[in-house]
């Protein structure tokens, strides 16, 4: 039986830890300059910028700050504000996957042909998403010395409500009528979703089993990074067919 947390197993999981974080950020690296040339075209005119883009920007760059505050936490020779940093990475993190869930409902306004009951209820929601993102600092973190930046502590009851709640979200609007646009948006909708609700569900699950601080929060990140990898592949994808059809929003 495994003691999660003897400090032999808490100075394991660091490790990995450690390793998974550089990971993910190298993956998140690779895919934010892969899709550069959108936010170029954007940048520049040659795609129209729509207010709606404005939750897709922040996200993806929200996330990118997250990764490289995790990094040099992790990474820093010298004595440095743990608990400041991590609390701007924890907010800046589940403030990107608010946002994916945000552009993700989006593709919901747009399969619903922007129904005005379909965006009340989505901005109920999304009201009640971001109450539980803006708790506060959930995460206590402490300088130690030969280690660097460690978790000390997560609160782990409100961190699970809000992937619970970003999974009941991201489930909203996988129905619409048969256009040439629903059935772009279903088809991805269905693959995307799936990708997002497992991603949630094993962060939640570990959140739940709260087997020690570091193994809490471990897959909050890989949760995030997939939320908002797809909500931002589905909001280039609707971006660009409008650009070459109808105007929706």
């Amino acid at each position: 039986m495994v003691n999660w947390k003897s400090p032999e197993e808490i100075e394991m999981d660091s490790t990995i830890f450690l390793k998974v974080m550089h990971t993910l950020l190298g993956l998140y690296v690779w895919e934010f300059f892969v899709s550069l040339d959108f936010d170029w075209a954007v940048l520049t005119g040659k795609t129209r910028f729509r207010w709606p883009l404005t939750f897709y920007f922040a996200g993806r760059y929200l996330l990118l700050f997250a990764m490289i505050g995790i990094a040099v936490a992790l990474d820093t020779p010298i004595e440095i504000n743990c608990q400041a940093l991590y609390a701007f990475n924890q907010l800046a993190g589940n403030a990107a996957v608010g946002l994916a869930s945000i552009n993700l409902s989006l593709r919901t306004i747009a399969i619903w042909s922007q129904n005005t009951s379909i965006v009340i209820l989505l901005v109920l929601i999304i009201i009640g998403h971001w109450s539980l993102i803006l708790q506060g600092v959930l995460l206590t973190a402490t300088w130690l010395p030969d280690v660097g930046c460690a978790i000390t502590y997560s609160n782990t009851t409100i961190l699970a409500a809000t992937f619970i709640y970003s999974m009941c979200f991201d489930f909203c609007g996988t129905n619409g009528a048969p256009t040439r646009l629903v059935r772009m948006l279903f088809s991805d909708g269905l693959i995307y979703f799936f990708i997002a609700f497992v991603s949630n569900l094993i962060a939640t699950t570990m959140m739940v089993l709260n087997l020690n601080a570091i193994m809490s929060v471990i897959f909050n990140v890989p949760a995030a990074i997939a939320s908002t990898i797809v909500a931002s592949r589905v909001v280039r994808r609707l971006t660009n067919f409008q650009s070459s059809g109808p105007e929706i929003m």
